[in-house]
C-alpha cells in the first residue's frame, strides 16, 4: 500500500529518555515560573496518596548457590520501613524434597517447614518511601551450616518495622554435591519492538542498533553464551533492502549476528502470532512478498559479508533478505499459552521427512505439566513433535530480565537456580527468556547465564534438544482463541485480496501487494498481545490507510457542452500513488444521440500527478443532455476507484447547419437574380436590334 505515516514505535534506552525528560522539565519550569500572574491563584488542596506497603526481599548470593566450605552471604532488602529494625535469617533443617515443595515455600507456604535462626543485621529505612539494604554472613564453620547434605534448603529473612507490621521474605540456597549433568538449552528472543510499518525505518534502526540500543543489548547479552536465538527475520531484511542508505551500526549489528555460533531459528516475519493465523483459517503460516518497494531510490541492497570458512560458491549465492545465518527451519514458537492441539497439529504438519516440523510450547500447556511438574524438552502429542520449555523456570528468567534493579533481578534468579537443581538428567531441560521489550542487557545476560551456569547443568544446541529422543507422548490443554485478533486478521486478509487486484494497474504489483502483507505480518506481531487497546488502534489506522490506498486513483470529470459534430473529451485520471499506473477509462454514454470511444488505454500515468485522457465523441443529428458513466479498469479488468458520471449538453451543428442552408439559399437567390438580369438584358438587346433593323428597312 502506499506509504504510510505509520511511525515505528521505538523506544529508545531507558537513559536517554530520562534525560531529555528531564532537559524538558527544566525548560517548562523556567518558562511557567516567568509566567506566574500578578495575583494569587487559589492553592487546591493537595490529594493524599496511600503510602506504599513495605517490603523486604531476601537475595542469596552467587544465586543461591553454597560450596561446601563457603559462608552463606545473602543481602536483605527493606523498603518504607519507617524507621530501624533488625531483620533475622533463618534457614531449613531439612532439604526440601521436591519442585513443589519449592514452589510452595516461594509462595509463601510454610508449614511443616522447621528452620533455625542463622544470623541477624540491623537495617533502617528511614522515610515512607525509604529503602536500605544490608548483608548477613554465615560462616562456613557456624553448627547450623556444618556437616549439611547437598540439596535444597530453604531460607527466611523475618523483620518487623518501625509501625509494627511483620514482614517475611522467602527463597532457598543449593547446597552442592555429586549429581548427573543436565543438558540445558536457553531460547532467547531476537526482536524488535511492535510496529504497523513493514519493516523498521532508518531511524529506527540507527536507534535500535546504537551502542545503548535495544537490539544491540541483546547481542551483547547472548554473545558469547550458549543461548539458542529465535530471530525476526524482519529485522535483517529491514537493513539488508536499505542498502547503503542503512545506519553502519545497523550493517556493523547484521555481520555480528550472522556470524554468532550460536545456534538459531527463524520466527516468523514480525513474530507474528502463529495462533491467530492457525485459528483464522489459515492452513500454513503467512510468509512475506517481496520488499521491494522498501528500496530506496538510487540504493543497492546488501548481502551479509560470508566468514572465512564460507565456500566461494555459497559467498557468491544470493542471500533472501530475511536470511538470519544458519538456522534450523520449521521451527515455531507460538506466543507463550495460545497453542491448543489444534494450532500444535496445523503447525505440525508443515515439516518434512528429513526435517520435521517443531513447535515450541510451554511446560504449563500440556497435562503432565499444568500442575507444574517437569516434562521433557522432546516430546509428542498426538501427531505433534514439541519442544516444550519449563513454564516456572521460564517465568523467573524472564521476571528477572524485566526486573527494575538488581534486587529483584538476583531474587528471582535465585528461586530459578534452586528450581534447575531439582531436575535431573535423564532429559534434556528446556528454558526460555521469554519475549520482552527495553530489557537491560547485564539482566538478559545474567537470566541467560544463571539458567546454562546452575549446578550441574550442561548448557545444550538447538540440535542437541532436537535429537533428544522423545521423553513421553503429552496431551495439549485447550488454548482459548482470542476472537479479536482472529476477526481482524480475516478482516485484513479480505482487505489484502482487494489489495491485489488493485494492484494489477502496476508494472510490478508486488510494490503494494509486498507492502501490505509486510504491515499486516507486523501487526499480527506477539508483542501486540501485551497491549490489547493499542494493538486495535494500530489495526484501525491500517486499514484507514488502505481504504485511502484504494481511493488513490480515480477520475476526476466535469459537466461540458458540446457544440460542434465531433471532439476530444478530456477527463484527468488521478494518480496518488508513489508509482507510474495503467489503467483503461471505460466510457458509456446512456443515449444513442452522443457517440463515445467505449475504452481508452492510459499508459505510464506519472506518480503522484492528474493527467489529462483524450476519449474521441461524436454526437447524432439531435440535441438534448446525455449522461455518460464512466469507471477505470485494470489490464486484467478488475475495477479500479469510484465510478463517476457526467452530463454532457449535445447541440448536434444546428447552428453549422442552419448557416449552411441560409447560405446556399443566398446563393441561389443571387444566383437567380443575376440569370434573370442577364436574361432581361439580353432580351432587351435583342428587341433593340430588331427595332433598328426595322427602321433601316422603312429607310
Amino acid at each position: 500500500m502506499i506509504e504510510t505515516p505509520h511511525v515505528p514505535r521505538v523506544r529508545a534506552s531507558r537513559r536517554r529518555p530520562l534525560r531529555r525528560l528531564a532537559a524538558t522539565g527544566a525548560i517548562l519550569a523556567l518558562l511557567l515560573g516567568a509566567a506566574v500572574p500578578a495575583f494569587a491563584a487559589a492553592t487546591p488542596e493537595p490529594t493524599a496518596t496511600a503510602a506504599p506497603a513495605p517490603t523486604l526481599t531476601l537475595v542469596p548470593a552467587d544465586n543461591g548457590v553454597l560450596a561446601p566450605g563457603a559462608d552463606l552471604a545473602v543481602t536483605v532488602s527493606l523498603t518504607a520501613g519507617g524507621g530501624p529494625s533488625t531483620v533475622s535469617l533463618a534457614i531449613g533443617a531439612q532439604p526440601l524434597t521436591d519442585r513443589a515443595a519449592l514452589t510452595r515455600w516461594s509462595a509463601g507456604e510454610r508449614d511443616g517447614v522447621a528452620v533455625a535462626d542463622i544470623g541477624s543485621v540491623a537495617i533502617d529505612a528511614q522515610g515512607t518511601n525509604g529503602a536500605a539494604s544490608a548483608p548477613i554472613r554465615v560462616a562456613a564453620a557456624n553448627p547450623a551450616l556444618l556437616g549439611r547434605p547437598a540439596g535444597v534448603y530453604p531460607i527466611i529473612a523475618t523483620t518487623t518495622t518501625a509501625s509494627g507490621a511483620t514482614l517475611v521474605s522467602t527463597s532457598a540456597v543449593v547446597v552442592l554435591g555429586e549429581r548427573a549433568p543436565v543438558s540445558v538449552g536457553v531460547v532467547v528472543p531476537i526482536t524488535g519492538l511492535a510496529i504497523s510499518r513493514g519493516l523498521l525505518t532508518s531511524d529506527a534502526l540507527a536507534e535500535l542498533t546504537a551502542a545503548d540500543g535495544d537490539l544491540t543489548a541483546q547481542l551483547d547479552a547472548v554473545a558469547g553464551t550458549a543461548a539458542i536465538l529465535a530471530v525476526d527475520p524482519a529485522i535483517p531484511a529491514a537493513i539488508r533492502v536499505l542498502g547503503d542508505a542503512a545506519p553502519g551500526t545497523a550493517r556493523a549489528w547484521l555481520d555480528r549476528l550472522v556470524n554468532l555460533p550460536n545456534s538459531r531459528f527463524a520466527l516468523q516475519f514480525g513474530d507474528a502470532d502463529l495462533a491467530t493465523q492457525v485459528q483464522a483459517g489459515l492452513t500454513e503460516p503467512l510468509r512475506p512478498l517481496s520488499l521491494v518497494s522498501y528500496v530506496p531510490d538510487g540504493t543497492t541492497p546488501e548481502t551479509p559479508t560470508p566468514t572465512p570458512t564460507t565456500p566461494e560458491s555459497a559467498a557468491d549465492a544470493d542471500v533472501a533478505p530475511t536470511d538470519i545465518g544458519d538456522a534450523r527451519a520449521a521451527v515455531y514458537w507460538p506466543a507463550t499459552g495460545t497453542a491448543g492441539p489444534g494450532v500444535a497439529a496445523a503447525l505440525g504438519a508443515l515439516g518434512t521427512a528429513e526435517q520435521p516440523a517443531l513447535t515450541l510450547v510451554p511446560s504449563s500447556s500440556t497435562s503432565a505439566g499444568a500442575d507444574g511438574a517437569r516434562v521433557g524438552a522432546r516430546v509428542d502429542a498426538a501427531a505433534s513433535a514439541l519442544l516444550v520449555y519449563d513454564s516456572t523456570i521460564s517465568d523467573l528468567l524472564r521476571t528477572a530480565s524485566d526486573a527494575d534493579d538488581a534486587v529483584q533481578r538476583d531474587a528471582s534468579l535465585a528461586e530459578a537456580t534452586a528450581q534447575i537443581a531439582f531436575v535431573d538428567g535423564s532429559t534434556p531441560l528446556l528454558v526460555t527468556v521469554d519475549r520482552g521489550t527495553d530489557r537491560s542487557r547485564s539482566n538478559l545476560r545474567a537470566a541467560i547465564l544463571a539458567a546454562t551456569g546452575a549446578p550441574g547443568a550442561a548448557p545444550a544446541a538447538l540440535d542437541q534438544i532436537v535429537a533428544s529422543p522423545p521423553s513421553a507422548s503429552v496431551e495439549l490443554v485447550d488454548a482459548p482463541a482470542d476472537e479479536a485478533r482472529v476477526a481482524d486478521l480475516t478482516t485484513l486478509l479480505a482487505e489484502e485480496q482487494t489489495i491485489g487486484r488493485f494492484a494489477t494497474i502496476l508494472d510490478d504489483p508486488t510494490l503494494l501487494t509486498g507492502r501490505q502483507r509486510a504491515e499486516i505480518l507486523q501487526l499480527l506481531s506477539a508483542t501486540w498481545r501485551a497491549d490489547a487497546a493499542a494493538a486495535q488502534t494500530a489495526v484501525t489506522d491500517h486499514r484507514a490507510a488502505t481504504t485511502a490506498t484504494l481511493d488513490s486513483v480515480g477520475i476526476l470529470a466535469s459537466d461540458v457542452n458540446l457544440l460542434s459534430y465531433g471532439a476530444d473529451y478530456r477527463p484527468y485520471v488521478r494518480n496518488g500513488l508513489p508509482w507510474p499506473i495503467n489503467v483503461t477509462l471505460i466510457a458509456q454514454p446512456n443515449n444513442p444521440r452522443l457517440i463515445m470511444q467505449n475504452r481508452t488505454d492510459a499508459t505510464a500515468l506519472p506518480a503522484n500527478s492528474n493527467t489529462r485522457v483524450a476519449v474521441p465523441i461524436t454526437a447524432q443529428i439531435a440535441n438534448g443532455t446525455v449522461t455518460v458513466d464512466m469507471r477505470l479498469m485494470s489490464a486484467t479488468g478488475e475495477p479500479i476507484g469510484t465510478p463517476t458520471s457526467i452530463a454532457v449538453e449535445v447541440h448536434a451543428d444546428w447552428e453549422n447547419i442552419g448557416l449552411a442552408i441560409l447560405g446556399a439559399a443566398l446563393v441561389l437567390f443571387v444566383g437567380a437574380g443575376i440569370v434573370r438580369t442577364v436574361l432581361r438584358r439580353r432580351r432587351t438587346a435583342r428587341a433593340n436590334a430588331a427595332t433598328e433593323s426595322e427602321e433601316e428597312v422603312s429607310e
